[in-house]
């Protein structure tokens, strides 16, 4: 108990949410400790928001959005590196794996620019290219080289992970086996034993699932997609819960991150600011190590505007939130401190 209290408020404080954390002088490192990430050896919970489109925002967008998001806590965004929504194809990579110009480039200053700020990267690689009609890496080979290309060209910084494939579960394009899965993670470790590595999954994950996550590819951490219906918000403390229980049973324990949760404009139902803030809440009191605010394109609207991370050419993320979600933005930081233990709140 005495080390879970201590692990919760030094993840508050990392995330300056006990005082304000100034960003790194000289970078970031994300490690694991536990069932938590740390960075710079700090324990620490990660606050994020969805960025998928951002090697496709101009470098004036991404700044500000990235002072808003240092403003606000959050220290951690997620970008895929196979992005082709919209008629514009802004992948990193090939779709045989190889580097694509410009936007490896772009990927590789991106992440330099949120390392100096203390923010971690998820690259997510897909076969499923945004809205793309034709898979990207459609063959075992092209993901692992595509893996492999992200890899060398972000080698110098150290405040990234890579997401081998996202929702592979699902049978279609996006379908990853795990034994496929367990092949590429090799060729990661080979490439840089110290880079995390995950694969998400879509919906929650089943105790089989997780022995095969955890034991047969032999990923780093978890990264469920929680369904997204009116009951989901309340039902994610427990499931973090039985995550964790089943890991205890399974004999490996690892970080649970919720990288891409309920998000508004998804379908009928758009979940509020009370909905967002107590699906986070409960992914941090149920232990997880990471939560982030999930945005996208409104699939209601024809051209499906505001786009929000799906989208950045035109206006930058932020100016695209709308105001549930700006208020999620905005009081995420206090409520997870409203959630944190009694008595580790800073009087």
């Amino acid at each position: 108990m005495l080390y879970r209290i201590l692990l919760t408020l030094a993840a508050l404080s990392a995330l300056g949410l006990v005082k304000p954390a100034p960003a790194p002088a000289s970078g970031v490192k994300l490690a694991i400790k536990g069932t938590h990430f740390t960075l710079n050896d700090k324990p620490t919970f990660l606050q994020g928001i969805s960025y998928f489109a951002g090697l496709g925002a101009p470098e004036a967008f991404i700044k500000k959005d990235l002072s808003d998001m240092r403003r606000l806590g959050f220290n951690w965004i997620r970008v895929f590196a196979t992005w082709n929504a919209y008629g514009v194809d802004l992948s990193a990579v090939t779709k045989d794996g190889g580097p694509r110009a410009p936007y490896l480039e772009r990927l590789k200053w991106l992440v330099a620019e949120c390392d100096q700020r203390g923010i971690i990267v998820d690259v997510t690689l897909s076969r499923e290219s945004g809205s793309a009609p034709t898979a990207h890496l459609g063959t075992p080979t092209a993901l692992q080289r595509a893996a492999e290309t992200v890899i060398a060209a972000l080698r110098d910084h150290h405040n990234w992970y890579v997401n081998l494939a996202n929702e592979r579960n699902i049978g279609d394009s996006r379908f990853v086996s795990f034994d496929e899965l367990q092949t590429i993670r090799e060729a990661v470790r080979r490439a840089d034993p110290a880079l995390l590595a995950t694969a998400s999954n879509g919906g929650d994950i089943s105790k089989d699932d997780l022995v095969k996550y955890l034991k047969v590819a032999d990923l780093d951490f978890i990264c469920p997609h929680r369904p997204r219906d009116p009951g989901s918000p309340a039902q994610t403390l427990s499931m973090t819960r039985q995550y964790l229980e089943w890991m205890k049973q399974i004999g490996r324990m690892a970080p649970i991150l919720y990288q891409e949760p309920l998000r508004r404009g998804y379908n009928n139902w758009n979940p509020t600011c009370a909905d967002l803030i107590t699906d986070a809440t409960g992914a941090f009191k149920g232990g997880a190590a990471g939560w982030l605010l999930h945005n996208g394109g409104t699939r209601s609207a024809p051209d499906e505007r505001p786009r929000r991370s799906f989208g950045m050419r035109r206006r930058r993320l932020f100016d695209q939130l709308d105001s549930e979600e700006r208020c999620a933005a905005e009081n995420l930081r206090k409520k997870l401190v409203e959630a944190a233990p009694t008595g580790l709140q800073q009087k």
